[in-house]
């Protein structure tokens, strides 16, 4: 029997002899690229990490101890180590188990991650509650995958330094987030690894360090610390780490069981603030994965022999690759603006910019809030920012929009893919919020193409805005139809609607990707007699009050269509203003309601709100009713 199937939990893996780990390593990797090529997932960065997930659970005793993941697609081994190996090719299926971490899942999940950078401060929190409670256990954050480029990572660092808690910060420095990792602190820790006369000293006088501590005890531990941090000062690369209130130790090899195991024992039983850096390979066993680490950072169901989908792809480009090649071809028309990313070039289609345009393209890290400052201060000097972001990720960034865009009316574009339900990825990436924080924004414009030919006459628009902030929404999804050449589409007027039928007492608006399906909805409702009319609301923010008008005077019923939450959506927004103007209209917001959204198909997911032709059609075949009952 495989090692793999005999556990049932981390005491199960305990009993396992040392010499066999490496065995149980390679049973967990030919698991992982199994499974993940049925459900799709963040294989690479999973990969990575399986000896660091298995030392840190025959080292130390979780659930009673906390062992925190930072981003939590790092987190498959993990969960497979976890007692979850039975369920695992139900990852990110519906009713299965989560992409992510989630406490709900598991005892051993302590911490929900689904976005990066929260590991040092949750970490830190348990470890004070601890501390208040009178515990003994044990606290570690597994900061890594891009984290460290995190702001909130560094305040939980500066919080824990300054604090001496027992807390020990494990630092899985891979190179990569989604993309190759940038900035200073990628630098920092290339150069702690490429010194070797400081890693030469550095463990040399560690070894001391142990043995003298382990020969003499107490008597002469002070001694030999300092020591060791005579040492490391003297040798070192200023210690950034050691700067902030931790003790270093590192770096390490990952994929080293035995020194990974050695040395999270010796740390275990140290005090205060510790980090550990251990050197990881993105994709690890899996030759696709670490030929390609970007692309392999997750992806759609494979064949794990050839590394090719499962299913190719077919018809029209998605909204990412319409969004990346329009700005590379509007980048000619329009030479002041730039491209802005937070980690996600490829996400974003950013990445196809950056090759044509590389002066004018910024991968700032994972730094929504930098992103979105840093394109403020650009925008102060002229130059036009097009900041590209996932919707769920922007939410980061919201004080920043509203302070230093926002306040200041500067014209930064904000682009948002993502947006709406995102499918498997589940609960944590769902970018279902932004219509909701962006319509709240005073100044904003607020925008939803309804195909990919609006995409780029709505980015054109946005190009030349000089009003405040601009921003659109789009889904992973593809485009309903293949976009006309770049130069051939026109701008969108500014603030207005597009009447796509005239109809009778129902006027349906639908938003973006709900356009194509309003007016599908109209085509069932006149089968059974009812003719709606429809509109295409691509300007949430500024309303078309022209055209608004005009349908208030002929229509009892408004319908709203918006893939994105009813509470304080466009429906909401809408009715407050018709309210004020004409308050014997009546205005149904149909969206998705007021809670959190599970994993499945996008597709699924959109038929169980009833945001398809058949589930808008029977939405208004009722209201319609209740309508005809009322006027009786």
């Amino acid at each position: 029997m495989a090692l793999l199937d005999t556990l049932n939990g981390p005491d199960d893996l305990k009993r396992i002899p040392r010499e066999q780990l490496p065995e149980l390593a390679q049973e967990v990797r030919e698991r992982l690229i199994e499974c993940v090529s049925v459900t799709g997932g963040h294989i690479g960065a999973s990969l990575g990490v399986v000896e660091l997930a298995i030392a840190l659970l025959y080292e130390f005793d979780s659930p009673a101890d906390k062992i925190l993941w930072d981003v939590g697609h790092q987190a498959y081994a993990w969960k497979l180590l976890t007692g979850r190996n039975a369920e695992f090719p139900t990852l990110r299926q519906v009713g299965g188990i989560s992409g992510f971490l989630k406490r709900s899942e598991s005892e051993h999940d302590h911490f929900g991650a689904g976005h990066a950078g929260t590991a040092m401060s949750a970490g830190l929190g348990m470890a004070i509650a601890r501390d208040l409670k009178g515990g003994d256990s044990k606290v570690v954050a597994v900061v890594g995958d891009g984290a460290l480029t995190c702001g909130l990572s560094y305040e939980g660092m500066n919080n824990a330094g300054h604090s001496e808690t027992d807390i020990i910060l494990i630092v899985n420095d891979n190179g990569m987030s989604i993309s190759p990792n940038v900035g200073a602190i990628s630098r920092t820790l290339g150069g702690i690894v490429a010194n070797p006369l400081t890693n030469k000293v550095r463990e040399r006088v560690k070894g001391l360090t142990v043995a003298a501590s382990r020969v003499f005890g107490d008597r002469v531990v002070d001694f030999a610390r300092n020591l060791e941090e005579s040492a490391k000062n003297l040798f070192s690369d200023g210690m950034f780490f050691e700067e902030m209130g931790f003790r270093y130790f590192g770096p390490i090899d990952g994929h080293d069981l035995k020194k990974l195991t050695e040395t999270l024992r010796f740390v275990r039983d140290l005090k205060g603030p510790r980090v550990i850096h251990v050197l990881t390979e993105k994709g690890k066993g899996f030759t696709y994965a670490e030929e390609n680490r970007e692309k392999w950072h997750g992806l759609a169901a494979y064949d794990p022999i050839t590394g090719e989908a499962r299913k190719p792809a077919s018809g029209p480009p998605a909204w990412t690759k319409v969004f990346g090649e329009a700005l590379v071809e509007l980048a000619r028309a329009y030479p002041d603006f730039v491209a802005i990313t937070a980690a996600m070039p490829s996400g974003t289609g950013t990445s196809i910019f950056q090759k044509a345009w590389p002066d004018r393209f910024f991968d700032v890290g994972i730094a929504e809030g930098h992103a979105v400052t840093f394109a403020g201060g650009l925008a102060t000097q002229g130059v036009r920012p097009v900041v590209a972001i996932y919707s769920t990720f922007l939410q980061r960034a919201y004080d920043n929009i509203i302070h230093d865009i926002a306040v200041q009316h500067l014209p930064v574009v904000f682009c948002m893919d993502r947006a709406g339900l995102v499918g498997e990825d589940g609960q944590t990436h769902m970018g279902l919020y932004d219509i909701a924080y962006m319509l709240a924004v005073p100044g904003m414009t607020v925008t939803a193409p309804k195909d990919a030919d609006e995409l780029i006459g709505l980015l054109k628009t946005a190009l030349v805005h000089e009003g405040g902030p601009f921003c659109t929404r789009y889904p992973r999804d593809k485009v309903p139809a293949v976009p006309s050449p770049v130069a051939e589409v026109a701008p969108v007027p500014y603030g207005t609607w597009e009447l796509l039928r005239q109809g009778g007492e129902v006027a349906i608006l639908g938003v973006g990707t709900m356009v194509q399906p309003s007016l599908d909805a109209a085509d069932l409702l006149r089968a059974e007699g009812l003719e709606c009319t429809v509109v295409n609301a691509r300007f949430l923010k500024p309303l078309d009050r022209a055209m608004l008008e005009g349908l208030l005077a002929d229509h009892r019923v408004v319908v709203t269509v918006e893939e994105g939450t009813v509470v304080n959506g466009f429906g909401a927004y809408l009715a407050e203003t018709i309210q004020a103007i004409a308050p014997n209209v009546r205005v149904i917001a149909l969206g998705v309601p007021d809670r959190l959204v599970e994993q499945a198909p996008r597709a699924e997911q959109l038929a169980s709100f009833g945001l398809t032709a058949e589930g808008i059609a029977r939405r208004v075949t009722a209201l319609h009713g209740e309508e005809s009952v009322e006027t009786r």
